[in-house]
């Protein structure tokens, strides 16, 4: 999630001067649509096919649907923003534009860095547990496990630290590598159905417990959203596309369609093959779909290809959220030392310090694949349903250039869909509630910590310019 930048790109904290090059528009529609499904693809549907089947039973699928349908509907909310501001900041532009309120256009901000360390501690989990399995190691779960996932992510944060920079060609070859392995998984079900294995008629069965059909799905819903997320990082490759409000609306609603429909078909195949009761259990549903399927393919194989894809998962999401702890320091809204950079590797050391103890916290105290990834899904969840009420704010400031106008009903829809997913009406359990709370809480104690600081030095309270920000990132 995100585009980031080192730290060595940012010059004077908070500046804004003339000498500042813009970013070269160098995207065109086939690497934009690169970008976005790669962005998607990832952690979610290689680890939670299994927890979101624990949800519905057999109609797996219809979770990755329904969550689909939410994104794309608040993907239309994103299209008209990103189409009329077509600046690399994302959400935080947005909610500053329509309401103008410092506190609030942080704590979204802080969001969604939380979300980046939500999102890799999941995938850290994901990559222990193939990890136990391409080196058939003795232990699946408990302190190995754990400690595993320490171990990946004390290896990401020292990746961070040394200094990564992104570029739209090493995305295409990720992009590559995850959506070979789903491929893979489709190519498996097509196979079993051509030949006449597999039990395709549990696709359309439920087994939801004590809830009804619909609260399973509302609840699945809930879950599978995480797999659905990361569409949204590519706002802030705006400025580098070439016509964004021309080609941005038809290319993210392709890479919207792509992604969902290979969704749908692999958990389809996940479930026809393997049934319920096995395909929950653990956190490498996918790998257990090849031993059913293919029982002749290198498992080894496709166990490096997931650690791959969710490995990149971690990494893209924990620069994201170091770069964003990194540029609201450096914008003044959180404390100084979380702005500094080290003088040799030029990279943000403090702010990724915090950021890997924030997930090491997560990993060892959490530690379950659904709850990280269901609170990753629910702090966008809430983002997102701003976004949505973003749109209907700013019609009332209207822009001189064309732009993508998304019909009214449809933003609407998104923020009540949204905000229903949010709530503990879709079943969330309450330790995703817990976890966020916990991490926004401590959005909310350095932004305090900062007043505190800033009165003392006769300064006044904090303020965040999002596109300032954005430069950071």
């Amino acid at each position: 999630m995100g585009s980031t930048a080192d730290a060595t790109n940012s010059g004077t904290p908070g500046s804004n001067s003339p000498e500042q090059p813009s970013l070269k528009r160098v995207m065109g529609p086939g690497l934009l649509l690169l970008f976005i499904v790669g962005d998607i693809l990832g952690t979610g549907i290689y680890a939670l096919t299994g927890k979101v089947a624990n949800q519905v039973g057999g109609a797996v699928w219809l979770p990755f649907l329904v969550a689909f349908l939410v994104a794309i509907i608040t993907a239309f909310s994103y299209l008209e923003l990103v189409t009329k501001y077509p600046k690399a900041a994302g959400a935080a532009l947005y909610t500053h534009k329509a309401f103008g309120v410092h506190f609030l256009t942080y704590m979204v901000a802080f969001a969604v860095m939380c979300s980046g360390i939500t999102s890799a501690s999941t995938a850290s989990r994901a990559f222990a547990a193939n990890f136990v399995e391409a080196f058939h190691l003795d232990f699946s779960t408990g302190i190995g496990i754990t400690l595993l996932g320490l171990g990946f992510m004390t290896l990401v944060g020292l990746v961070n630290f040394r200094g990564v920079s992104e570029s739209v060609k090493t995305n295409v070859v990720l992009t590559c590598v995850e959506l070979s392995g789903l491929l893979i998984i489709i190519m498996i079900g097509l196979w079993a159905l051509g030949v006449g294995d597999g039990d395709f008629s549990r696709v359309t069965t439920f087994d939801t417990g004590d809830r009804s059909a619909l609260g399973a799905v509302v609840a699945g819903t809930a879950l599978a959203f995480f797999a659905m997320v990361g569409f949204e990082d590519s706002v802030n490759m705006a400025e580098e596309c070439k016509e964004p409000s021309r080609i941005f609306p038809k290319v993210l609603l392709t890479g919207l369609i792509i992604t969902g429909c290979i969704y749908v078909f692999v958990s389809i195949t996940a479930i026809a093959l393997v049934p319920v009761s096995e395909l929950g259990e653990g956190d490498t549903p996918l790998l257990k779909v090849v031993q059913a399927g293919a029982p002749a393919f290198p498992i080894g194989i496709f166990a490096f290809i997931t650690m791959f894809a969710v490995a990149n998962t971690a990494l893209i999401n924990m620069l994201m959220a170091s770069r964003l702890l990194y540029g609201m320091s450096r914008e003044g809204v959180l404390p100084p030392p979380l702005g500094r950079v080290h003088s040799t590797r030029r990279t943000p050391y403090v702010a990724i310090v915090f950021t890997t103890l924030l997930a090491f916290g997560l990993i060892t105290f959490v530690g379950e694949v659904p709850e990280l990834g269901g609170t990753t899904a629910l702090l966008l969840l809430g983002v997102f349903t701003i976004v949505n009420v973003t749109v209907l704010v700013l019609r009332r400031q209207p822009v001189e250039h064309k732009h993508f106008r998304v019909p009214t009903i449809l933003p609407i829809i998104g923020a009540l869909t949204c905000g229903f997913l949010v709530t503990p009406f879709a079943d969330r359990p309450a330790v995703q509630y817990q976890i966020a709370g916990i991490l926004l809480g401590i959005g909310v104690v350095l932004w305090a910590g900062t007043v505190v600081v800033n009165k003392r030095l006769g300064k006044g309270g904090p303020e965040i310019d999002p596109e300032k920000l954005a430069e950071h990132e």
